[in-house]
């Protein structure tokens, strides 16, 4: 084989992530994202990991991703960083997809299709341009398989699971399934992955410990006291018929019941059948990625976590088997290769590029118009603005921030153990921030009187007033997919 088609699978990557870099022209970033840059601006400007000053908080669910992010504003500066930032998630993540094909397959040709088509599924789009640390996390993932399993390096069973595991600590998840499926199958253990895991346990609980005084990150604290519901047996069941087809199936669609993710759902199954029934070495690393986008799949949606990026990772992966299978057929593979990307990833990367140009619309266009004009209108950074999502508007408009879940703020955690039903109005009592972004008229409602006689309505923010563009195309995408929510802005009089 000739030397430049062993350089099929470098030249794929390239290629794939030129491909992905025109998404940048999109946009669509996700709101959290912009908790985690300014968690990484407040170490720039205060020297600690906070959101609000000099106060400290773990508001970013990830330290590995926000030390990153510093570097990247400290090298480029807080108004260039974030297209850098962004292309440089991108090539890792493409690059922990050249490290997977050469766990899966040896023909050069076939790991430079299987980059490219891998890259282009929606996960794999937005875990490289929406700003997130999944970029980071799935590159750490691939580079432990294949120089910790593959190539037997003890450095990279090690180090990795302690890099892993201070990016974020559900990850435990991944190297704990890797772990089991290593030992079944090599019939031994390995005592460094052992110690690179207790170590990565402990340095990232230790960190949190003596640097917050918590043992785990504050946004899981937060969300697990504001979202904690108690669900009987057959509510549990109705949730999940709801919500199933989000996760599996790359794509949502309205209603409850999704048949297409159904059909994704038992290909992917059947294909991982097919493939382990082959006795081949890659069967070891199929075990450990198919196993692993299933148990992270199932425990998140037990516990009613609804954010799609958890997600992203687990439903690519699982969509493996199924390129694997395609591409390694000995008979008709043009046909069935044909059929995969016309029937699946075309569908599915027009889907979300619309995706991206709606979102991004609602996101960059409408919501950060809220934040610059907050800071354009309120030039003391001193003030606080009460609201949700902490992301967006607390980034652009620079104000203190108190959010409604308490992600950035400990403060209104203790209302919502007090009084949940009434946590809202008692902060802004209590706390009196200058500012209120809220989904609905205050004005209107039990405690209407006191936000009349305290505030008065300063600007109202309409979805519907950012759904037009000169470019005929844009505008009739903004208008099939609108994205974003009315808010009311409301300033404190007395």
């Amino acid at each position: 084989m000739s030397e430049r088609t062993n350089k099929l699978p470098i030249y794929a990557v390239i290629f794939t992530v030129i491909f992905k870099l025109l998404f940048l022209l999109t946009h669509h970033i996700q709101e959290d994202a912009f908790i985690t840059w300014r968690v990484a601006q407040n170490l720039m400007d205060y020297g600690v990991i906070g959101f609000n000053g000099d106060t400290k908080i773990s508001a970013s669910t990830t330290h590995l991703y926000v030390f990153v992010s510093y570097l990247f504003n400290i090298i480029f500066g807080k108004e260039c960083f974030i297209e850098p930032l962004l292309i440089f998630n991108s090539i890792l993540f493409t690059i922990g997809s050249l490290l997977l094909s050469h766990l899966l397959f040896k023909n050069p040709w076939h790991k430079a299709i299987f980059i490219f088509l891998f890259g282009i599924l929606p996960p794999s789009i937005k875990i490289s341009i929406l700003g997130m640390e999944y970029g980071i996390l799935f590159f750490l993932e691939m580079a432990l398989l294949y120089y910790g399993l593959k190539k037997e390096k003890k450095w990279a069973l090690i180090v990795l699971p302690i890099l892993i595991l201070f990016t974020r600590i559900d990850t435990v998840i991944f190297l704990g399934i890797v772990f089991l499926v290593d030992v079944f199958w090599n019939k031994k253990i390995r005592w460094s992955y052992i110690a690179g895991g207790v170590l990565g346990v402990s340095i990232a609980l230790a960190f949190n410990w003596f640097y917050f005084g918590e043992w785990v990150n504050n946004t899981i604290v937060a969300k697990k006291l504001l979202y904690d519901k108690n669900f009987t047996f057959s509510q549990d069941v109705e949730y999940f018929i709801t919500n199933y087809g989000n996760f599996w199936g790359m794509l949502k669609l309205p209603g409850n019941f999704n048949p297409f993710t159904i059909i994704v759902l038992i290909f992917e199954l059947v294909c991982f059948i097919f493939l382990i029934r082959q006795k081949e070495k890659r069967n070891y690393f199929l075990w450990m990625i198919f196993l692993f986008g299933w148990a992270k799949q199932l425990i998140f949606l037990s516990q009613k976590s609804l954010f799609d990026w958890y997600y992203w990772v687990p439903q690519i992966l699982l969509f493996v088997p199924v390129l694997v299978f395609v591409l390694e057929q000995k008979v008709k593979r043009n046909i069935w290769l044909f059929l995969l990307i016309i029937i699946y990833i075309l569908p599915m990367t027009i889907f979300q590029t619309i995706h991206s140009i709606a979102t991004g619309n609602g996101e960059w266009n409408y919501r950060r118009s809220i934040g610059t004009s907050l800071n354009f209108y309120e030039k003391d950074k001193s003030q606080w603005i009460l609201l949700e999502p902490a992301g967006y508007v607390p980034y652009f408009s620079g104000l203190k921030t108190i959010d409604e879940v308490g992600l950035v703020d400990k403060q209104i955690q203790n209302e919502i153990k007090k009084d949940k039903k009434n946590y809202w109005i008692n902060t802004v009592k209590n706390r009196k921030p200058k500012y209120l972004l809220s989904y609905n008229d205050l004005f209107k409602g039990k405690d209407a009187e006191y936000y009349k006689t305290h505030y008065r309505l300063l600007e109202e923010f309409r979805i519907k007033d950012h759904l037009k563009s000169e470019n005929t195309i844009l505008e009739k995408i903004y208008r099939l997919k609108p994205s974003g929510t009315d808010y009311n802005l409301y300033v404190r009089i007395k």
